[in-house]
């Protein structure tokens, strides 16, 4: 008799910077074919994955029911993307009553297999409750958290303990996170900076977030251990639970036109446009699906890519306090006739709305990555040896951005924040620093390849041979195995 595979539970939020490396991660265990995996999410983003998966897939999507209307949210508001600011923690509200649903799904799931529970839950770093309901049911549970380890200790020190309360200084040191070295001010987003414990922010995220993260049978990294060691070692001495660094799951190149995106190129389009280019003569822009610059910030960039000769791919959103749903025209919020200019020249390719990143970064006419530096795309960079030029727009990013430059090497900073006041000359000073052949962009670019030959050692699955992320993976499994074995049978009453 054919032994019944084990089920293990995965739960993104609902945000495409978090759902990418779940579907990622499903999709590696998937290939040991030892597994069922259940992927947990609301109506429409599972409507949105089912088109994204392979026909032959194994992965199960399973809706929860969730009504945006219920919390002051615009209506079919299943996803963070293209959400004002103000209307986030109404979002992360509604997420918390998904809570009864979740718990009845673990339920029926036990029902349906006789009494077996699954192997485990992987939920997301943004939906904490799960480890109530993990507990509950006595099913391991782990935490996935898709930011490095670096910057998830800047930021969840931050939040804990609100260091420049206690300070007039603009610089300070992270209390128990001495290795972060010294923070400034303005690598804080306003909330934070705002923040005194007893505002809204403090108390949903101390509350309804943080404090579950200690309580977790482990934490899954989707980063690499030789090159995050500081701060994995901040969540090992700190929560004294198992640190799995797994990463990086990421979508590997070709794939990309699976994941239900609407782009606005064509890879086929993209590939073409890049072959004509040089090698290593590209630049690419993009500041993730999140978030956007403001109007003159735009206006200050696309004359530095103008002004600075360079080839690029530039994906252009519309600008911060813009309507993010209307349609979006590029030429609407550049420079008069920039667009029709870098078309003639043939320097640069504007795309509206999305493109595929990956197949970009893996090209060998790309040079460098001017990047928001949300972990996704930092380690797709990584992943491909190619330099970044930071400019972090909120939350974890400027904690990358200080982690790439200070501790990795590869990045360099060039602006900070979604409205401060940039001018185009520092633009192009920095990227010509990078892409040209200065003492500083050969170093970076040389930190950067070493870095990509540190990542594919991590993830190598020889017959003979098994990196370290997939030697942790295989723990980790091991140990969720290991304690549903000794769990059977005790499901709650």
């Amino acid at each position: 008799m054919a032994q019944t595979k084990e089920n293990i539970v995965m739960f993104p939020f609902m945000a495409q910077g978090h759902i990418n490396p779940f579907l990622s991660l499903a999709r590696r265990i998937e290939k040991a074919n030892k597994y069922i995996i259940t992927f947990v999410n609301t109506p429409l983003n599972i409507k949105k994955l089912r088109s994204s998966l392979p026909q032959n897939s194994s992965i199960h999507l399973i809706e929860l029911p969730f009504s945006s209307l219920d919390f002051g949210l615009p209506p079919n508001t299943e996803n963070v993307e293209s959400l004002p600011d103000h209307l986030f923690y109404n979002f992360f509200q509604a997420s918390l009553s998904l809570k009864p649903h979740f718990g009845k799904l673990i339920s029926n799931l036990i029902n349906q297999q006789n009494g077996q529970k699954p192997m485990c839950i992987i939920s997301d770093m943004l939906l904490g409750w799960c480890e109530e309901i993990a507990q509950e049911f006595g099913i391991y549970q782990a935490m996935f958290i898709s930011s490095s380890g670096f910057a998830s200790a800047c930021y969840y020190s931050l939040w804990m303990n609100l260091p420049h309360q206690s300070t007039d200084s603009d610089e300070f040191m992270l209390p128990d996170f001495p290795e972060g070295s010294t923070i400034h001010v303005t690598q804080m987003e306003e909330v934070l900076r705002a923040a005194d414990g007893t505002d809204i922010a403090s108390v949903f995220l101390r509350e309804e977030l943080f404090c579950h993260w200690g309580k977790a049978d482990g934490i899954l990294f989707n980063t690499v251990e030789e090159i995050d060691k500081t701060g994995l070692m901040y969540f090992r001495r700190k929560f004294g639970r198992k640190v799995w660094p797994i990463g990086p799951v990421i979508l590997s190149p070709g794939s990309q036109a699976r994941t239900g995106r609407d782009f606005g190129i064509s890879q086929e389009e993209c590939k073409n446009w890049l072959d004509e280019k040089p090698s290593c003569s590209v630049l690419y822009v993009s500041f993730g699906s999140q978030y956007t610059l403001s109007a003159s910030n735009m206006i200050q960039l696309a004359m530095a890519l103008e002004g600075c000769g360079k080839n690029f791919i530039w994906v252009v959103r519309p600008p911060l306090c813009s309507d993010s749903n209307s349609e979006l025209k590029a030429n609407a919020w550049l420079p008069e006739g920039f667009e029709e200019r870098i078309k003639e020249s043939g320097c640069g390719l504007l795309v509206c709305k999305w493109a595929p990143q990956v197949d970009i970064l893996s090209h060998k006419s790309l040079s460098a990555f001017l990047s928001h530096c949300g972990w996704n795309s930092a380690i797709e960079s990584l992943s491909h040896g190619v330099p970044m030029i930071g400019w972090p727009l909120v939350a974890d990013q400027f904690y990358n951005v200080k982690f790439l430059e200070e501790q990795i090497g590869a990045c360099v900073e060039v602006a900070r924040g979604r409205s401060c006041e940039v001018f185009h000359e520092e633009l192009v000073a920095k990227i010509e620093m990078v892409m040209n052949e200065t003492e500083k962009g050969k170093e970076m670019r040389k930190k950067a390849w070493e870095v990509k030959e540190i990542i594919d050692n991590a993830i190598k699955d020889e017959e003979n041979f098994k990196g370290s992320s997939m030697e942790t993976m295989d723990q980790f499994l091991d140990a969720a195995l290991k304690l549903n074995g000794e769990n059977k049978g005790e499901t709650p009453n």
